[in-house]
């Protein structure tokens, strides 16, 4: 099983000095890079502090000029929100920017926030539409002049400038409903997955749904097949109390966003109050525990072979759990030094 970090440039409150973030960014890519991470994404959100990345391309381009080997993906972006042609242009020039090493990640966005200010009257439900034209409109581009009249975006004769690197730069897709893996094998997409913070059962249910994909198209090459968990690594009782904490805190802002209950303050989300959630369960500190991928570096090991007997091929440590950019970095540092050597 290989390693992917998705690290986000993040604030979660204003006491936190952007450029602080940065730096704290770029120093986690760079710790993953070093410890034997094979690829390392970049998510696109608007006017939200806690994923302060409006292109990602960009954070890409940024990345790759202080690294050397590790794949570079966006993890997502959002179709609706791009035109063919610049998305095709803005994602080749990152693949030849960093020598070849993108890996494009496209998918239906997240929040029906966003979708309110970045594509007014669209549903967030109904995105995965724009996800689907827009993949074979971009791989064309990509080869050369090709001319579109769809449902979303139609043009006249164009390419994409500038051209990639890479003859065929990997295509992934955020997938959970049973249709977008039948997509993503009929496509020759990879699959990257997260089950939030439900259980073993969840994962179990998308690998099913993989299985279920591949034996109605006989014949179609097997996705690389990743799955997404928060991930913090600790040693000490005190250290996964406090991790616990900090991720319920940054759960209680996705609650928030999920909802789209319009708290957000200047680019910052509220955290729900748990006690007023119906589904209050799904953040008991025992269940976030066992769920996520939290624990010592033994914990950690054993949980990740599980996934590993499930059979996924690629495993997303997800960095931004709510925690100081201290505590970041001593949890990837420790799943560099003692878990990814038990994978080798």
């Amino acid at each position: 099983m290989k390693f992917q970090l998705a690290v986000n440039l993040e604030r979660l409150d204003p006491s936190v000095d952007m450029r602080d973030a940065a730096r704290h960014n770029l120093e986690m890519v760079q710790t993953a890079e070093t410890g034997g991470f094979s690829t390392v994404w970049s998510a696109e959100h608007h006017a939200l502090e806690m994923t302060a990345t409006p292109d990602p391309f960009q954070i890409l381009t940024w990345w790759a000029t202080h690294t050397n080997t590790i794949r570079l993906g966006t993890a997502v972006a959002v179709a609706a929100y791009w035109h063919p042609i610049k998305l095709a242009g803005t994602a080749a020039f990152t693949d030849l920017i960093s020598g070849g090493r993108l890996e494009f990640g496209i998918g239906s966005g997240a929040y029906q926030r966003e979708f309110d200010r970045m594509a007014p009257g669209l549903k967030q439900s109904d995105a995965w539409r724009y996800m689907n034209e827009m993949i074979p409109v971009v791989r064309a581009l990509w080869k050369g002049d090709y001319e579109h009249n769809g449902e979303f975006w139609s043009f006249p004769v164009s390419t994409s400038v500038p051209k990639p690197v890479q003859k065929e730069i990997p295509v992934w897709i955020a997938a959970r409903a049973p249709i977008t893996y039948d997509y993503a094998v009929k496509n020759n997409c990879n699959i990257m997955s997260w089950p939030l913070t439900r259980g073993m059962d969840e994962a179990e249910a998308y690998k099913g749904r993989l299985d279920e994909a591949m034996a109605n198209n006989p014949g179609s090459k097997k996705p690389t097949f990743a799955m997404m968990r928060h991930t913090s690594v600790h040693e000490t009782p005190a250290d996964r109390e406090e991790a616990i904490k900090c991720v319920q805190r940054q759960l209680g802002q996705f609650e928030n966003l999920f909802k789209n209950l319009g708290d957000v303050d200047n680019g910052f989300p509220k955290p729900v109050e748990f006690t007023a959630l119906k589904n209050r369960d799904e953040y008991d500190p025992d269940m976030l525990h066992n769920n996520l991928m939290y624990g010592t570096p033994d914990e950690v090991i054993a949980k990740l072979k599980l996934y590993e007997a499930l059979g996924v091929d690629e495993f997303i440590f997800y960095s931004s759990t709510g925690q100081g950019h201290a505590d970041q970095k001593r949890s990837l540092k420790l799943f560099c030094n003692e878990v990814i050597p038990a994978f080798n």
